[in-house]
């Protein structure tokens, strides 16, 4: 009886089928282009972050992250201090991560005022 069972059990009929879908259900969002004011404006701050870079200022950035499977990506947040600013990247925090000056869209530290 037991073995009889066996063979109606649940099986995956198409390796894969169910992840597939999960994937066409995962919602990403396309990574938009600053204005020209706006870059404008994100140079300035980081260049005023830049001048104050001894005193470790801590700034939130918000950056496009490309999604490595599909078209688009997610936008995500990040609080901290800065370590250093090179030319292809801005942030490099304590933890060792870093931001690329590519991705950023909007940068808020109280060495800059007004809104961006």
């Amino acid at each position: 009886m037991h073995q009889r069972a066996a063979q109606f059990s649940p099986f995956a009929a198409l390796v894969g089928y169910e992840d597939a879908v999960h994937e066409m259900e995962r919602v990403t969002t396309p990574e938009r282009e600053l204005s020209e004011d706006e870059k404008v404006e994100l140079d300035r701050r980081i260049t005023i972050i830049a001048d104050h870079l001894s005193d470790n200022p801590v700034v939130t950035v918000e950056y496009f992250v490309p999604d490595s499977r599909k078209d688009g990506g997610e936008y995500r947040v990040w609080t901290g201090k800065v370590e250093r600013i090179s030319q292809a990247k801005l942030v490099v925090v304590v933890s060792g991560e870093s931001i690329r000056v590519s991705r950023i869209v909007r940068i808020e530290s109280e060495l800059v005022a007004g809104e961006f």
